[in-house]
């Protein structure tokens, strides 16, 4: 086979196979919810408990830093 047949299905199967990439990757696009939209799609129950407010714990944020520190290299 010649140099210039190989190159030319080469160029081929890559424009196919980048043809087929961009026919496949599909990005939704950025849609505005309305509560109207919203309420049809997924109904809130009746009875709703208030949520208690989560707060950081601190603790843990010390024990992550210093696991981080005890993967320093020494010396």
């Amino acid at each position: 086979m010649k140099l210039e047949i190989a190159r030319a299905l080469f160029l081929l199967a890559g424009l196919a196979v980048t043809t087929v990439a961009v026919a496949a990757w599909e990005e939704p696009r950025p849609v505005v919810f309305s509560k109207a939209a919203m309420a049809e799609q997924c109904p809130v129950p009746r009875v709703v408990k208030e949520q208690v407010q989560a707060q950081p714990d601190h603790d843990l944020l010390l024990f992550l830093f210093g696991l981080r520190q005890g993967l320093r290299p020494v010396g």
